[in-house]
């Protein structure tokens, strides 16, 4: 009889503890479906849709609890629709969400037009206002004929010299409050490329209530993050933290700010256009601090915008008596947004508190009843608000909208060259990428 040595033995048990018994069932292989599609927000909500309208099988998964991404609204809070994320509908007319809200039973109307400028605890005078808005004219000017060069440079570069003292409110206006990012860190051709955002309307019950509305009757699979996505000649193989599936074709909506983490692996690694054009989209930081002030201490119309003639950085936007309700939005953004959100509510409150003290007097804030505060930047399924091209990354959409070996596609608020930063040109991109994929498929 051979000898049977303890490297042999072992290697002969691994064989037979990896084979199935006799008259064991081998287990299943994982469900195939046409398109796996990552992220339930609204580039994954549209693309749904498009497969459901092609008849084609689809798998919607989704890391958080609920849908919508970074446009969710919350109606326990305040006991009002409280957006926590996406609030203002750009351009309706042409918005495809917004042209979808009639089917969803909603109410959209327009916001008001204009803003107002405090100086102090004062509104600013006729003059005061033409020369603000003649110094924002002469600033995005400026930005716009830089991205007609041949280099990309930061819109901090090229603003005017001689913008004066309202310097640092363009600064906010221009980059913070309008691409949650600093105009350092902003594309002058990503910025000139943006589309006209100049007509915006609201939702009464909030804008995450209507991209809800917008989902209803959508298979999604919620709280299963996807981990690792293997493309082979097989197929795709998806897997969650629940179990695999497997796809003919894959749509990725996650933020790039999840990309650029890591939080998913590919196998084979993404082309190297592709990874370095997730770097060049960074997330921006741009947060709510909501308030209830019963009565309207602030003497403020309904969806009033308001900001001051800031003076640092250290400054806000405030949207007054949301839909005609006691709630207010101070919205913090840009690098001053971000470190006041990561040292917590607390502080953003009282940020809050002090700054409309500052333009309103100090009876405004006494009546002050709940509050609340995002902090987007810290959400482990968002890791920011949305994207602005960094200087020299304008190409970087452009990029990440070419698919990956025929089966992999990106979409989302950041694979949009015009729309970027807006919950419709998530839709749209979701949209696009839906087409593509649904094409593939009839062409195998």
């Amino acid at each position: 009889m051979k000898a049977v040595s303890r490297r042999s033995f072992l290697a002969a048990s691994a064989v037979a503890a990896a084979s199935p018994a006799r008259g064991a069932t081998k287990p299943a292989p994982p469900p195939l479906v046409d398109v796996a599609i990552i992220g339930a927000g609204a580039a994954g909500i549209a693309a749904a849709r498009a497969f459901v309208a092609a008849k084609r099988s689809y798998a919607l998964l989704e890391a958080n609890d609920h849908m919508g991404g970074r446009c969710v609204t919350d109606t326990q809070t305040f006991g009002v629709a409280y957006d926590r994320g996406a609030h203002w509908i750009h351009m309706p007319e042409i918005n495809p969400v917004a042209k979808l809200a009639a089917k969803g039973g909603v109410d959209i109307y327009p916001a008001p037009p204009g803003q107002r400028v405090r100086i102090g605890q004062r509104n600013a005078r006729e003059g005061e206002m033409e020369d603000f808005f003649a110094a924002l004219v002469r600033s995005t000017h400026a930005i716009g004929e830089a991205a007609r060069g041949r280099n990309d440079v930061a819109c901090a570069q090229v603003l005017p010299a001689d913008l004066g003292d309202w310097r640092p409110e363009i600064e906010f206006m221009l980059g913070p409050f309008g691409c949650a990012k600093a105009l350092a860190d902003i594309s002058a051709m990503d910025f000139a490329k943006s589309a006209e955002r100049d007509r915006d309307a609201f939702c009464r019950q909030g804008f995450g209530t209507l991209l809800a509305k917008l989902a209803e009757g959508l298979n999604v699979q919620l709280a299963t993050p996807v981990r690792r996505i293997e493309i082979s000649r097989r197929g795709i193989e998806v897997q969650t933290r629940k179990g695999s599936l497997r796809a003919r074709t894959v749509i990725v909506t996650v933020s790039t700010g999840v990309l650029a983490a890591g939080a998913i692996t590919f196998d084979p690694e993404l082309p190297r256009r592709h990874s370095e054009a997730i770097t060049r989209l960074p997330l921006g930081n741009y947060e709510h601090i909501a308030l209830e002030l019963p009565g309207n201490p602030l003497g403020l119309q309904t969806d009033d915008l308001v900001f001051e003639k800031a003076t640092s950085q250290k400054t806000a936007a405030l949207l007054a008596n949301l839909s005609g309700t006691s709630l207010c939005f101070v919205d913090v953004a840009g690098p001053f947004g971000a470190s006041l959100a990561k040292a917590g509510a607390d502080d953003m409150v009282a940020f809050a508190r002090e700054w409309l003290t500052s333009l309103f007097g100090a009876e405004a804030p006494r009546r002050l009843k709940r509050t609340a505060a995002t902090n987007w930047a810290h959400d482990p399924f968002a890791r920011g608000s949305f994207s602005a091209a960094l200087p020299g990354g304008q190409w970087a959409r452009k990029a990440l909208e070419e698919p990956v070996r025929e089966r992999l596609f990106f979409a989302g608020e950041a694979v949009h060259e015009t729309l970027w930063g807006t919950v419709g040109g998530a839709w749209e991109s979701g949209t696009r990428a839906a087409q593509a994929a649904i094409k593939h498929l009839r062409q195998e």
